[in-house]
């Protein structure tokens, strides 16, 4: 299958990208760069560095290379400033996003896997979390995710629309040739990878008097492989007008950040420093799925995700990349000697 994916040079979509190509697929990625990386580009995929909000791109990036798919990565993740800047995630998460369905629906490309977040459900009020679970996000992120689920589904029972939406619950862990390198990095892992790496470096802990067993944030972690699973399967499920909607992609188990702590301390052999800060504005306590309907429509089962191997996979590709894709992208740079 031939297939356009938005923000496939960041850290889910480069994964994702590289497995759609190792069984087959032919992959057209549009990446504008803002947070994902060129050195992140799957070398056998096709690059095109523009903006997914602009409908003459896509038109014709789906005219040239018969897109029959799309695998939708691009926006604004960062639920912190989501919370100060809520602006520019409705604009990019639901404006950007509405304009591009219109866009796929006029050049008739119907299939459209989201990368949606677990962050539409806010604080549970059962665990492990359902897809039926009350969805009252408390971040702006989370609310502008769950908006475009909402189009998504309408567009479905009115225009035909055929779509999956992944709520990821934590991604976390690499494969060999790819990993996660934000600026700024706010996700917990590559942090105490971070620290790790520098025993200078200080892990700040956001938090620990939360209503958890050791008063830090409970999450479900699943390995970034196990996801880049899920989405081949959601798209190869298009094909069957039944399967549609949302599904939760997690593990089902719930660590703390001081077990993931222990966890890298573990696997890396060195001992961090820790220190407890203030909590962060828009984290609930706890986050952890129940993955039953992924398993039971797609056949989803999550092969890499004890905590252990996600450390390990990540702690691999982070000693191999100390500085991100940074170092790769010097090299590029770098004027040749004469």
């Amino acid at each position: 299958m031939n297939v356009l994916v938005t923000g496939g040079a960041g850290f889910v979509g480069s994964i994702c990208c590289e497995r759609l190509l190792a069984v087959g697929h032919k992959v057209v990625i549009i990446d504008n760069l803002a947070t994902g990386h060129k050195e992140a580009v799957c070398p056998a995929a096709i690059f095109v560095e523009g903006d997914f909000g602009e409908p003459g791109l896509i038109r014709s990036l789906v005219a040239k290379h018969a897109v029959e798919a799309v695998m939708h990565f691009a926006g604004e993740t960062l639920v912190t400033k989501s919370m100060t800047d809520p602006r520019c995630y409705f604009h990019s998460n639901v404006r950007k996003g509405l304009d591009l369905l219109d866009t796929l629906l006029a050049c008739s490309v119907n299939k459209f896997i989201f990368s949606s977040t677990a962050a539409v459900y806010g604080e549970p009020v059962a665990t492990p979390i359902t897809e039926s679970h009350p969805k009252t996000p408390i971040n702006a992120y989370g609310e502008s995710k769950l908006i475009f689920e909402h189009f998504l589904e309408w567009y479905r029972r009115a225009y035909g629309l055929r779509y999956a939406a992944l709520r990821y619950f934590n991604a976390a862990g690499a494969s060999r040739e790819f990993g996660e390198d934000h600026n700024p990095e706010t996700h917990l892992l590559p942090r105490v990878l971070d620290c790790a790496l520098d025993p200078n470096r200080e892990f700040v802990l956001y938090g620990d008097d939360y209503p958890t067993p050791d008063g830090t944030c409970v999450r479900d972690y699943v390995h970034i492989l196990d996801i880049a699973e899920a989405h081949i399967l959601a798209m190869d499920a298009l094909q069957d007008e039944q399967h549609h909607g949302a599904y939760n992609i997690g593990s089902s188990e719930g660590y703390s950040v001081r077990e993931v702590v222990r966890t890298v301390e573990e696997v890396t052999g060195r001992k961090l420093r820790v220190r407890v800060g203030a909590r962060r504005a828009g984290d609930p306590a706890v986050l952890v799925a129940s993955h039953e309907r992924l398993v039971r429509e797609l056949g989803w089962e999550p092969r890499y995700s004890s905590l252990r191997d996600i450390v390990r996979s990540a702690w691999d590709w982070k000693r191999k990349h100390p500085h991100g894709y940074a170092a790769a992208a010097a090299e590029l740079t770098a004027e040749p000697r004469r």
